[in-house]
This record gives C-alpha cells, sequence and structure tokens, in this order.
C-alpha cells in the first residue's frame, strides 16, 4: 500500500471517530409524535389555518419537527397505527382492518412485531402513550405495556373512543372509573343544553376523585 493511500485511509478513519464521539457527546432529543385521527391537512395554524387557533401545537412544530409529506398508513384506525408502530407497509402489517375483539378491544400485534417504542426504549428512552391505542386489549400481547410502552393513560379500546364522555380509563392496566363524567353525560343529553366550557373544567378537577378496580 502506498503511503498517499495509507494517509486516506487514516484520515477517514479518523474522521469517523470524531465524528463518532461528536455523536456520543450530544444528548438525545425528546421525542412527542403526535397523530390524530381525521385532522384535515390544514386545520392547525402552524400549516396554514387561520381561524382556528392552536398556538399550543404551533410553538412545537416551531421549536421541533414538521411533516408536510406524512401520510397515513391505511384509511382506518387500528391499520394506520400498526403501520406508524411497525413500519411496515399496509400489506405486509399484521393489522389490516378494524377487528373487534369482545369484551374490549382490536386484534392485538402480535409479540413477535418490533415496534417503533421497543426502538427508542433499545436506545434508552422511556416511552409513553396517551390517547386511543385499539392495537390490542388490556393484559393481551398487543397491550401497550406489552409492545414498548412504560406508561399508558387512555382508551385502550378504539370503540369505547367514539364517546367524550367514557364511563373509564386505562391507566396502564388499571381501570379507572369516572363516576362525575357519567353523571354530566346524562345531563347533556337528557337536558339538551351546551355545557359552559367553565363547567367543563370544573369536571375536570372532580373527575380527579377516581376509584381503581
Amino acid at each position: 500500500m502506498s503511503t498517499l493511500a495509507f494517509l486516506n485511509r487514516l484520515i477517514f478513519f479518523l474522521t469517523l471517530c470524531f465524528l463518532q464521539l461528536n455523536l456520543w457527546g450530544k444528548s438525545k432529543p425528546n421525542v412527542i409524535f403526535i397523530l390524530a385521527d381525521d385532522l384535515g391537512n390544514r386545520e392547525l395554524g402552524c400549516y396554514g389555518q387561520k381561524k382556528i387557533l392552536t398556538p399550543n401545537l404551533d410553538q412545537l412544530a416551531k421549536e421541533g419537527m414538521r411533516f408536510t409529506r406524512h401520510y397515513s398508513g391505511s384509511a382506518v384506525c387500528a391499520p394506520s397505527r400498526c403501520v406508524l408502530l411497525t413500519g411496515k407497509h399496509p400489506g405486509h402489517a399484521f393489522i389490516r382492518n378494524n377487528g373487534e375483539v369482545q369484551p374490549e378491544g382490536q386484534r392485538p400485534i402480535p409479540a413477535s412485531e418490533f415496534t417503533l417504542a421497543e426502538m427508542f426504549k433499545r436506545e434508552g428512552y422511556h416511552t409513553g402513550a396517551f390517547g386511543k391505542w385499539g392495537l390490542g386489549g388490556p393484559g393481551t400481547e398487543g397491550d401497550p405495556n406489552n409492545q414498548g410502552f412504560d406508561r399508558f393513560f387512555g382508551y385502550n379500546c378504539q370503540r369505547h373512543a367514539h364517546s367524550y364522555y367514557p364511563d373509564y380509563l386505562w391507566s396502564d392496566r388499571k381501570k379507572l372509573l369516572w363516576q362525575t363524567t357519567r353523571l354530566f353525560m346524562v345531563m347533556h343529553h337528557s337536558l339538551k343544553v351546551r355545557i359552559p366550557m367553565i363547567l367543563k373544567a370544573t369536571i375536570g378537577l372532580r373527575e380527579r376523585n377516581m376509584h381503581q378496580t
């Protein structure tokens, strides 16, 4: 090997070492990914909305990353989330429709699937999912706590998520009963009145008094 070739390889190797050390020295970014069903492309201020104000989401977009060519993996709920979590084309993804499982939940993602949450955990992240799940009922292999999420809070079953006034929500594998929500749901529909925003805030405070089963 010529001296010039040796020096070129040495410089290349040292450059790679420097870049690797530089990356190791940087802290890992926090990642908050927001997936919303039925949200139009221009319904947020950061995407051009002028009439509906979304200042908090706009600030997140300003300080983070804004997707402009990000398409849902499917036209319906569970398959689109399965595509997101597994990175698979919908033709290869395990969940391809909104299959129901009684008494609660949808068809579970198999334990053999490697999810986005599991990838983050491998890199040292703490993970959480909040909102609607729909990829496996409580205690199944598709349970969010079995798919790489350290923390889950929300609706496990996407059918249950069709109501703004749930009887309960899931906190990991604990079912939390929401008594005052049920009361105001009955009032809201029977009296056919709109609950003022200040009353909704009061409901939120009262709902801290919940029972665990």
